[in-house]
């Protein structure tokens, strides 16, 4: 049973435990409370699905405990109970700490406050998107506008001391309650301190994915990879759905879903062609739908059969069974690890056949996702699966798989907040099917946006159905299109250096993409906009998740900046924050904004390799107007990583950035680094304490080179006292908009003439308005009269 083992520390400190008959409280940290009733009164004391941890530092807290009444109070919270079974009278929760409305308290059973009018819970996450088209129900996560959460943990798998899995007998109450105010954030470490960290994935994995669902040959498939790799378009992943295996088996044994066998005629050498894509730099998966089992016409029937003690030649199915210890060493042993020695690297698990097993409570997803990401953890390597969300304590198996969307605009604009929302339940690593799965019609429009959006989602992985037509290739698209996603893929892959640091944070209990009200939950507005999105540390996205209209060829976005000044990466325009508005932008972008002193990490090669490392020529860009820092990490991607840091700063009194000393293991990094910095400036003059190699400056930006700089040193560039933000070209950017706009000529000079008068701003935008403009139309020339 080791192989099933994993570190748990389920049993709480005494210090932090509260207990009665039929009750036991724990105080796991000054805001998470765990509440357990048991008429029997014996409590739970083994590690569930989402509560691998429980001895945790016990925090500060007074105990008034009377004859009939508890009274348990910390710095977050106040708890009385009646010592009696659990009822909405008698026991209750007051969040502390000026949590501004009147429905901060919770009731046990009492889901909604009646004057909240609404479930205040703002949401978690889901099982499966398959076959939505635009929003499901998300259910609830730990962020609440009302300050609090509850997380009923009751009916979920247990696992043994032993690492196997047991069922709960039903009859005892086991609830976390979050009372953490708006405190957003803190609440989710509180999370990760009891269900355990999310892990650090292979570097690989952040890269590009290709993906269909298609009868490919063997040669049809490396012809693909070896076209992407002409056009210059990376690649990392090659993902092969269900027609590697036998699919069109005899009727007598059921369906093809299932299947471990490869179909030599698409694949004649299955090694040599896993041999191929690890020569292109990819890593591989295979899809499998494992409910049938194994049956006798697999090619791994047998051996099975053999290693289960059973007689082959009754031809007899070998049922799927995850309960069965013997059947999941089979399982490992005989039908993945086979195929594994062939070169497959991790597994695609599709399952979609239910939360059922054999024994009522034990759900096959979870231990299907528990024990394959413990499986491929094995020989010190970083582990990964792929699989579909089992419920809280997902987070510590990724990547997840969130199915088989509806191509269509509802479908996109729901998936940003989808994506962003699953942080309230730690779950960080969501991977979509980017441009939709099935149904729909083409749109490139939407294809491009769909991407863009893909370039900042945690997982890049291009996707489509079993249909001719359905090609997610940008040359399969017309000419601006394939432009755009070509442009966006070479992009994401140039981003591995920062998503890879934000990696590192995400396993430090960050999420790489979060709701803003995580960073800003006292900010109304940042509630009101579910669409934007934090991505990383750094980085604001208000991705364009509608057409664009007809006469601006603009796309468009609502946005809440905060307060600050913030420029957009793309289009280099600054913008005052602390408002709210409306972005455009054709179809080359969508907004991606950093606040001033900003600093992001990408790889300077034009198309980076499929392959990632640690790149020897890396580019920065930074945008001036404050002090900034930014940490960039680095590792050798091994499951107990060798790490290296370079620290990052920029001084903006002085002007001064100063890249490095790294530092930590510096073998994992190449000796000596070329570092291009792209700073987003007015300034034109730079200095440094080495030689520029390059200087090249624009209206907006100003990029210098270093080479050959140690990683064990520092380098410093100056740009001189106090650099300034580059001025936004009103009257330039307005003529190209109203250029490219379809309307009357008129109109237009009418409409350039005013905004570059030299009346006050409000007199232009006075009349502007009294042009009558079409409100697309309006709006545009409004941002950018109004960015600063």
């Amino acid at each position: 049973m080791t192989r099933y083992h994993f570190p748990t520390d389920p049993i709480a400190d005494a210090a932090a435990v509260v207990q009665g008959d039929c009750f036991r409280i724990t105080v796991l940290t000054e805001g998470l409370v765990r509440l357990e009733y048991a008429p029997d009164g014996c409590f739970e004391d083994r590690a569930s699905t989402f509560a691998i941890r429980r001895r945790l530092p016990v925090p500060a807290f007074q105990l008034q405990d009377d004859p009939g009444q508890l009274i348990i109070t910390t710095a977050r919270f106040r708890l009385v109970y009646d010592k009696r079974p659990f009822s909405s009278a008698g026991l209750s929760i007051d969040v502390l700490g000026g949590v501004a409305n009147h429905g901060a308290t919770w009731r046990y059973g009492t889901a909604v406050p009646e004057n909240m009018g609404g479930n205040p819970n703002l949401g978690g996450t889901t099982r499966t998107l398959d076959m939505i088209d635009g929003r499901v129900d998300m259910g609830d996560g730990i962020a609440s506008r009302v300050g609090y959460a509850e997380l009923d943990d009751s009916a979920s798998m247990l696992f043994t001391a032993d690492g196997w899995v047991a069922a709960r007998d039903g009859s005892r109450q086991d609830l976390y309650v979050f009372a953490y105010g708006h405190d957003h954030a803190q609440a989710l470490q509180a999370f990760y301190a009891v269900s355990g960290s999310t892990p650090l994935l292979p570097r690989w994995a952040l890269g590009n994915w290709w993906s269909r669902y298609h009868r490919y040959t063997a040669d049809e498939y490396l012809s693909l990879m070896q076209r992407f790799r002409d056009e210059r378009i990376p690649m990392s992943v090659a993902v092969i759905d269900m027609d590697w295996h036998l699919v069109d088996v005899d009727p007598k044994y059921g369906s093809g879903w299932t299947g471990y066998t490869w179909n030599r005629q698409l694949f004649p050498d299955p090694p040599a062609f896993l041999d191929a894509l690890h020569a292109q730099g990819k890593q591989v998966t295979l899809n499998v739908h494992p409910a049938d089992g194994v049956r006798a016409f697999e090619d791994a029937y047998g051996a099975v059969c053999e290693a289960l003690g059973r007689d082959p030649s009754l031809g007899e199915p070998v049922l799927f069974d995850v309960t069965d210890h013997a059947f999941m060493d089979a399982y490992f042993d005989v039908l993945h690890r086979g195929l594994e020695r062939q070169g497959v690297d991790f597994w695609w698990l599709d399952w979609q056949s239910g939360p059922y097993s054999r024994i009522p409570g034990i759900d096959p997803l979870w231990m299907l996702n528990h024990f394959h990401f413990l499986d491929n953890a094995r020989d010190g390597r970083r582990p990964l699966t792929f699989s579909r969300y089992a419920g809280p304590g997902s987070h510590r198996y990724p990547v997840g798989f969130s199915g088989d969307t509806i191509i269509s605009w509802d479908s996109l604009a729901f998936q940003p907040e989808f994506t962003a929302t699953a942080a309230n339940l730690g779950y960080g690593w969501w991977s979509h099917d980017i441009g939709g799965h099935m149904f729909g019609h083409k749109d490139d429009e939407l294809t491009a946006r769909w991407l863009q959006l893909g370039v900042f989602s945690p997982i890049l992985r291009l996707h489509s159905t079993s249909n001719a037509f359905m090609t997610k290739e940008p040359w399969s698209f017309g000419s601006e299109t394939r432009e755009v996603m070509t442009t966006a893929l070479r992009l994401r892959q140039q981003l591995l250096p920062y998503l890879h640091t934000m990696n590192h944070r995400a396993a430090a209990g960050s999420p790489i993409v979060q709701p803003l009200y995580h960073r800003w939950s006292r900010a109304p507005e940042a509630y009101a906009h579910p669409q934007q999105f934090c991505f990383g540390s750094e980085l604001l996205v208000a991705p364009i998740t509608s057409p664009m209209d007809v006469h601006t060829r603009l796309g468009a976005s609502s946005a809440w900046l905060p307060a600050g000044v913030w420029v957009d990466m793309f289009t280099d325009l600054v913008y005052d924050g602390d408002r709210e508005l409306e972005l455009h932008r054709d179809l080359r972008s969508i907004p991606v904004l950093a606040a001033a002193g900003s600093i992001v990490p990408l790889d300077a090669a034009e198309v980076p390799d499929d392959a990632p490392h640690n790149p020897q020529h890396l580019q920065l860009l930074v945008t001036v107007g404050a002090d900034g820092h930014f940490t960039l990490i680095e590792d050798d991607d091994a499951a107990l990583p060798r790490i290296a840091r370079t620290p990052i700063s920029f001084e903006q009194a002085g002007g001064m950035l100063r890249i490095g000393p790294a530092q930590g293991e510096l073998s994992v990094l190449p000796q000596r680094r070329t570092w291009t910095v792209s700073f987003i400036t007015s300034a034109t003059e730079p200095g440094s304490d080495r030689h520029l190699v390059d200087v090249q400056h624009s209206a907006t930006r100003l990029k210098v080179t270093v080479e050959d700089v140690p990683v064990a040193e520092a380098v410093d560039i100056s740009l001189g006292e106090q650099p300034q933000l580059p001025g936004n070209d009103v009257a330039g950017r307005a003529f190209r908009l109203l250029d490219v706009a379809q309307i009357d000529y008129a109109i237009k000079s009418r409409a350039f003439e005013i905004i570059c008068s030299p009346l006050p701003l409000h007199v232009r935008t006075s009349h502007l308005q009294a042009l009558a403009l079409e409100r697309p139309l309006e709006a545009a020339l409004m941002e950018l009269l109004l960015a600063r």
